[in-house]
């Protein structure tokens, strides 16, 4: 993993390290091996961060934002993350109001659980639920599809209704099982796409964001996303 071993540089505060970068945010794409992390560097860089792929930990934590890919299976994505502390970094920076943004299998292991082929893996449990498999005529769910936009979402704002998105995924979030009974908390905004029958498609949950499709493969819907991610940082 790039500078997994690498020393922790001294803290710099972060309006001195926004002047030396022309007031460009931070950017870390988390790397445990597990996604595809150039093209997520490409399409960051482009909606106007400063991006860095790496592995450290606490490069990871000093971040305005951390991106943290995936692909393939959920078990290996788990235990991937696991070994590069990056279940820990995620955790330390949501308990710090820090932003995360999920993507792909990246999104799925923030659920309680996946499940492929009968065998059951402990996700990171920011969320109750299930990844399984989705229930369709055609699997994998490859290509472009359209989303149902959650109200008042500040991930797609500036997208209009009927964009559609790039997906790869066989397994999906087929129910959303966080309930939020306290008036005085905000309740997620929770985005949804069908392919065989609806599935989460996208979360706002305060600092932590996802995304079951790929905004880095979705063109000009999928760089407003990034750049509207940026703009929380």
């Amino acid at each position: 993993m790039t500078d997994s071993a690498a020393s922790p540089a001294p803290a710099v505060p972060a309006a001195r390290r926004g002047a030396e970068h022309g007031g460009r945010k931070s950017v870390v794409v988390f790397d445990y091996g597990f996604g595809n992390v150039r093209s997520a560097e490409r399409a960051v860089a482009r909606a106007g961060a400063r991006v860095e792929i790496t592995g450290n930990y606490d490069r990871a934590m000093a971040a305005d934002g951390l991106l943290v890919p995936g692909v393939g299976a959920f078990a290996a994505c788990m235990g991937g993350l696991r070994e590069a502390r990056g279940d820990w970094v995620v955790e330390r920076r949501l308990a710090g109001g820090r932003p995360v943004l999920g993507i792909c299998v990246g999104m799925q292991i923030l659920f309680e659980r996946g499940v492929e082929h009968g065998v059951r893996t402990d996700g990171m449990g920011e969320w109750p639920g299930t990844v399984e498999a989705l229930q369709a005529d055609v699997v994998p769910h490859m290509g472009w599809n359209t989303v149902d936009i959650a109200a008042g979402s500040r991930m797609f704002a500036g997208v209009d209704a009927g964009e559609r998105f790039y997906f790869v995924h066989s397994y999906a979030a087929r129910r959303w099982e966080l309930e939020v009974h306290n008036p005085r908390i905000a309740p997620p905004a929770v985005t949804w796409s069908t392919h065989g029958e609806p599935f989460v498609a996208a979360v706002e949950n305060g600092p932590l964001w996802a995304a079951q499709f790929h905004p880095e493969k979705s063109g000009d819907a999928g760089a407003q996303l990034l750049k509207n991610w940026i703009e929380t940082l």
